[in-house]
């Protein structure tokens, strides 16, 4: 069961970013029977009856420095091989309608407002959004490029916070999907826990840190001594370019090497490192080399490979995402969703290991089945 007749906003910071583009084309594409939800967690049988918002009533719009419109970027996306073909055509009309709906970012080169004047402004666009389409709620979904993270004794904001800032001010849940600070500040978690509104991150788990969070807690599970754990990224795409800076990968990587610690209760050696390659657009290669004791001090090694389309793995999460946090915002939930962390590498708390995060999910899928 869904809630047909109530519509709910969802912001993208990054709104024409691949990510965006790839979830209000897909989101589209599901809602007219054109491709099945393959990807989505939220349209499986044990989350049929929790009422989330119908994917037909989610409205789109967002905040972003490009100024691609949306129906060009899905065609790039066509070309590169990560929509299919003729899917940016078949749903232009939502791809406009969602294009009309995103407002300049920042801040922007030449910018001379402060932090509060461009919080102020983010909260407005925000407010007038969910005005003029008469919606009962906003999620706000950060999945723009990963910034670094900030120097100590900062003075402004990171652009991911002011977004975050702008959520809060404007009574909206803010979901976190980049390794970016956003909420995670003192004041604007305490000002969110004020607001009384519900939030989930960081940093979406889609390729090879999902698969970490499967491996570790095994080799625990089997008593098996991992001594090193080293991986190597390669990407291309506004990721690839982002990431390129070792600041900004430095705090994607802090996320990979959270999973290990959690799952195997220390850190092992070994390093994630990331690569652009222009060339490989939004396509990823990520290998894993993981080397392990097992009985009599027998030396072994487990190597694995993962290729994949980052937009395509992230957009039906981000979905799910849209979703959940808004039916936890409906229901009067508060503050971080630790049952949330099936979706993030660096999560708000609970397990590390994927099956007790899927456990998790289920058991708050229930709770949202059972509250009024």
């Amino acid at each position: 069961m869904t809630n047909e007749n109530v519509r709910t906003g969802v912001w993208f910071v990054g709104a024409r970013g691949s990510v965006a583009t790839t979830a209000v084309a897909g989101c589209a594409a599901v809602s007219a029977g054109l491709h099945p939800p393959t990807g989505m967690v939220t349209e499986t049988p044990p989350f049929a009856a929790s009422r989330l918002s119908a994917l037909p009533s989610l409205v789109f719009g967002g905040h972003d420095t490009a100024h691609c419109p949306l129906p060009k970027r899905a065609e790039e996306l066509t070309a590169a091989g990560v929509l299919p073909h003729g899917l940016a055509a078949a749903v232009r009309g939502e791809l406009t309608a969602a294009d009309a709906e995103i407002r300049p970012g920042g801040p922007q080169s030449g910018d001379t407002r402060g932090d509060e004047e461009l919080i102020a402004a983010f909260a407005a666009d925000i407010r007038d959004f969910r005005e003029r389409h008469a919606l009962a709620r906003v999620v706000v979904i950060n999945v723009s490029s990963t910034e670094p993270l900030p120097e100590p004794g900062e003075l402004r904001l990171p652009p991911s916070s002011l977004y975050a800032a702008a959520a809060v001010r404007a009574e909206c849940p803010f979901v976190n999907f980049t390794p970016s600070t956003g909420l995670r500040t003192e004041a604007l978690m305490d000002a969110a826990a004020a607001g009384g509104l519900p939030h989930a991150g960081r940093d979406g788990k889609t390729g090879q840190t999902l698969l970490r969070s499967v491996l570790a807690p095994m080799f625990v599970q089997r008593a098996l001594s991992v001594r090193a754990w080293s991986g190597t990224n390669l990407l291309g795409g506004g990721d690839g370019a982002a990431l390129a800076d070792p600041a900004a990968a430095a705090a994607k990587n802090a996320g990979k090497e959270r999973v290990l610690a959690d799952a195997l209760g220390h850190t092992p050696q070994g390093e994630v490192h990331i690569d652009d390659v222009p060339a490989l657009g939004d396509w990823k290669t990520a290998w894993d080399h993981i080397a392990f004791d097992g009985f009599l001090g027998s030396r072994m090694i487990l190597q694995t490979i993962w290729q994949g389309c980052d937009s395509a793995l992230a957009a039906p999460l981000v979905l799910d995402l849209a979703r959940l946090v808004a039916r936890a915002h409906e229901v009067g939930m508060e503050g971080p969703l630790p049952e949330l962390g099936f979706y993030f590498k660096d999560p708000d708390g609970g397990p590390a290991g994927l099956s007790e995060q899927f456990e998790a999910l289920l058991t708050f899928a229930e709770r949202l089945r059972e509250t009024a």
